[in-house]
């Protein structure tokens, strides 16, 4: 009988009084794909940091090609050709991408370095993954974060006995042509005889690229299966414990004047010349790849970034926002794409985070906040967005993915805003959780606010809007009704076809 590339047995850990996993049992074959997929929270990323050696089990077994390993550290993990990408980067921004593609490698070899070299090396590794647009000079800090995405990829790479691959999350920032390069890579590595551990709440790609699933619910294995065995649905009902009747919640848009416009915005270099309005009552999509100026576009509405020209006009009122905090002011909420760099203050609680935006409301008087208010206000649309907690004074850290968004988003709907823009809301955010964010994003349009979306999952751009612009080098390039929003047509105008 041959031996698996991985055996985890009987693996057991606590944190405090959270029992996180309950006796797993896991293998995974030689060269294959695994995917592990579960609710957030489930203790995927838990088992897969055991295996790493950043978290210690309580108990049990690891086997790596049939030989116990003693794994104590992420070194371990690395002498056993364990290589891990987790979904937070683990980068030096300030650094060049040759530098942090190389970072393990920089004091071996003597007190000089070879830069010329270095980058040189560093652009046949970036060509060798068809990425060959990146910069190896390049601070990982002006990358955008698709690109980031790559150079992570690439430094884990550079294990010369990577044995197994861990892969979690790794396309929740790439565009479908960079998704079918990363794809590619996988699978070159599977026929080199590399093991990959596939972590991802996107299905389609689940079933696209992997031989094997494991499903994990609440600390345990569920079921391990045959990709070719299992349909979406069962698996979706095995992972969240109950049949979801449709991940699209339908709804009659109700869609009344218009409550935001942009005419001839111009910012830097990726926002040329844009104009676009949305209506009280209407979910609004923005499409396009990475790069192509969308989260810019919205910046410069925002006020976080100052365009060069250009209006933007609320409620029928010219208001070119200086600074983001004027245009919470005009009632106009921004749900970032990088949740928890932007979008939260993990280290806070969960009752500051929610009213951030809304002070004045939880005054008692100026400059004082009303205990009373401030827990009311927070408890109220939390649990109005079904936000799973324990306590209002727990950090925003302890939540999982989907419920630190809520937060997020619980803060816009503190503020009464009248349009909230949403990028990337359900970016890292499990299936249970994605169908109560659609819930709430109805929601608020059924009570007229005006919600703009931006997405790279063409699913849900597709299933969640009442209009879309797809946008190409800065210009908004196509503009599809409901009944246009196909992928063929949003393929179409973000490849200019």
């Amino acid at each position: 009988m041959e031996t698996y590339r991985v055996e985890m047995l009987q693996i057991d850990k606590h944190f405090g009084g959270v029992h996180a996993l309950k006796n797993i049992d896991f293998r995974v074959e030689k060269g294959t794909i695994h995917a592990l997929v579960g609710e957030n929270g489930a203790g995927k990323s838990t088992l897969m940091k055991i295996l790493s050696g950043a978290v210690q089990k309580d108990s049990g077994i690891i086997k790596i090609d049939g030989k116990e390993e003693a794994i104590h550290s992420p070194h371990d993990g690395k002498r056993c050709g364990i290589s891990t990408i987790y979904q937070e980067f683990m980068l030096a921004p300030h650094l060049t991408v040759a530098e942090n593609i190389f970072i393990d490698k920089l004091t071996q070899g003597g007190k000089w370095i070879n830069w010329k070299n270095l980058r040189k090396k560093a652009q046949e590794i970036l060509n060798r993954l068809g990425f060959d647009n990146i910069d190896p000079n390049m601070r990982v800090a002006e990358l955008p974060v698709a690109y980031q995405q790559i150079v992570e990829i690439s430094k884990n790479l550079m294990n010369d006995n990577t044995k197994v691959l861990v892969l979690d999350e790794p396309t929740a920032v790439l565009t479908f042509s960079e998704i079918e390069k990363l794809f590619g890579l996988v699978r070159r590595l599977k026929e080199q005889g590399v093991s990959i551990i596939y972590i991802s709440h996107r299905l389609d790609e689940v079933f696209e690229l992997c031989d094997k699933i494991t499903v994990m619910k609440d600390g345990a294995v569920v079921q391990t299966v045959d990709a070719g065995r299992i349909d979406k649905k069962a698996l979706i009902s095995s992972m969240v414990g109950r049949e979801l009747s449709t991940l699209f919640p339908k709804r009659e848009a109700q869609i009344g004047e218009v409550v935001l416009k942009a005419s001839h915005l111009t910012c830097g270099t990726m926002v040329k010349d844009v104009s676009f309005e949305v209506r009280k009552g209407e979910v609004l999509g923005f499409s396009g790849l990475v790069g192509a100026g969308r989260t810019e576009t919205m910046r410069a509405v925002f006020g976080a970034d100052k365009p060069e020209a250009g209006t933007v006009t609320l409620n029928g009122k010219q208001r070119l926002f200086k600074d983001p905090k004027q245009a919470v002011r005009s009632r106009l909420g921004l749900l970032p794409e990088d949740r928890k760099q932007q979008g939260v203050v993990l280290d806070q609680s969960i009752r500051i985070n929610t009213t951030l935006s809304c002070l004045k409301k939880v005054e008692r008087f100026p400059g004082w906040i009303s205990d009373g208010k401030d827990k009311k206000t927070a408890s109220e649309i939390l649990e109005q967005l079904q936000t799973k907690y324990g306590s209002l004074e727990d950090p925003v850290s302890s939540l999982s993915g989907g419920n630190q968004q809520k937060v997020s988003l619980a803060k816009w709907m503190a503020a009464d805003c009248e349009c909230i823009i949403l990028d990337e809301p359900t970016r890292g955010v499990d299936v249970g959780a994605k169908v109560e964010i659609y819930k709430n994003i109805n929601d608020l349009a059924a009570q007229g606010i005006a919600v703009i979306i931006i997405s790279s999952e063409m699913e849900e751009i597709i299933g969640m809007c009442d209009r879309v612009l797809v946008m190409r080098q800065g210009k908004i390039v196509g503009e599809l009704e409901k009944a246009e929003i196909t992928e063929n047509n949003l393929i179409h105008f973000a490849m200019g076809g």
